[in-house]
């Protein structure tokens, strides 16, 4: 199965407006795929060049003119595609000086990571390009693919082995593509970093994310779970998985109450299937004590991907109080709070008086099982 991406559109309109693209996601959720397919479509003079290969690295790193680069790139050429471009030192100033001389030239860059790719052009780049993230299959891909019937009920399904295209796409081998994508591209740029040169620290520490999603989390308490480093290294090894797209943060919201949670934060996996290859676990969800949590892991890394593809931009959090009120979710846009409680059965729930008066400001819902559609994207 080959899903239609939302961004598929969004990137073929931006080509040849005098801007770079630059497409930015994880290693495996199909980015080459999505370019593929966009180069048959826009039927230009092209060329494909993978950063990964050494020859072509190395080519590219050692060209420091537009003209070196335009001989490179081959002057006939229209469309140029380089794919895992944070492997190429001085990337940005690179592409800068290309477009400055070529502006007529479409230059797209992939990168599965933010280390180098977003880090070097954010300067260089600046009005020059236009940037999009790309994540594993979303619900409203899926949806459009089959049918709202069917992706939901494949919903315990999602909730277990997630929806990387792979995964999605070799059913009665989900467990297989999963350890592979794990073992073989989740840390393959994390490791390239100095210092870091094997991944069994960095699995540990994910492991216990993975125990705690929905949860507060302190680095102090990460650091005696995984053993052998600091609380330094652990806000280090973290911020390096968040630039990777493996984990996002969830900040606390603190602006009222003097017994808010000032600095508190949550982080959560951009899908459920990594979060359960991670610990080894693919029980059904009937055997399952974590359903609550795969749950809102779920509905956030969809919200997520929903707000971006939508171009709907928020600030998100989650709240709670030193005496233990809280609510799971938090979005803030044109300085309206819009406070969600995720549940996995429907219940009652009361939202906080002490957070309804202190933001008065505000709408609340409950997601649950019932109407969880409406809020990513059906």
């Amino acid at each position: 199965m080959e899903a239609n991406r939302i961004l598929y559109q969004t990137i073929l309109d931006q080509c040849f407006k005098a801007k770079v693209i630059m497409l930015i996601g994880a290693r495996q959720v199909g980015k080459t795929t999505l370019l593929k397919k966009l180069q048959k479509e826009l039927n230009a003079p092209s060329i494909w060049l993978n950063a990964d290969e050494a020859d072509i690295l190395q080519e590219i790193a050692q060209a420091t003119t537009s003209t070196q680069l335009l001989q490179l790139f081959g002057k006939d050429n229209k469309l140029v595609i380089i794919d895992e471009a944070q492997q190429i030192p001085n990337i940005g100033k690179k592409l800068k000086l290309f477009y400055d001389n070529y502006p007529e030239i479409q230059v797209i860059a992939t990168g599965s990571s933010a280390f180098e790719l977003q880090n070097e052009t954010n300067e260089p780049l600046t009005g020059r390009k236009r940037e999009f993230f790309l994540y594993p299959l979303s619900f409203a891909e899926l949806v459009g693919q089959t049918s709202l019937l069917e992706e939901k009920r494949l919903l315990h399904t999602r909730l277990i082995y997630g929806s990387y295209p792979e995964v999605i796409n070799h059913p009665g081998k989900e467990k297989e593509v999963l350890r592979e994508i794990a073992t073989s591209y989740l840390y393959k740029d994390i490791l390239q970093i100095d210092g870091i040169r094997k991944t069994s620290v960095i699995e540990k520490l994910l492991q216990a994310l993975a125990f705690q999603i929905g949860s507060e989390v302190n680095y102090h308490e990460l650091a005696q779970l995984v053993g052998n480093i600091n609380t330094v290294t652990v806000e280090k090894y973290l911020d390096l998985l968040e630039k990777a797209f493996v984990i996002y943060k969830l900040p606390a919201l603190s602006r009222n109450l003097r017994n808010e949670l000032k600095k508190g934060k949550k982080y959560y996996f951009y899908d459920n299937g990594i979060r359960n290859v991670l610990i080894s676990n693919y029980n059904s969800i009937a055997l399952r004590q974590d359903v609550g949590a795969l749950w809102e892991n779920y509905i956030l890394a969809e919200r997520l991907k929903h707000n971006q593809y939508a171009q709907y931009y928020s600030n998100q959090y989650f709240w709670r109080t030193h005496d233990q009120a809280a609510i799971d979710y938090i979005e803030e846009t044109g300085g309206i709070l819009h406070a969600v409680e995720i549940k996995w059965k429907t219940q009652k729930v009361s939202f906080p008086n002490s957070f309804l008066q202190a933001y008065p400001n505000n709408t609340t819902q409950i997601i649950s099982t019932d109407n969880y559609t409406s809020c990513i994207g059906d």
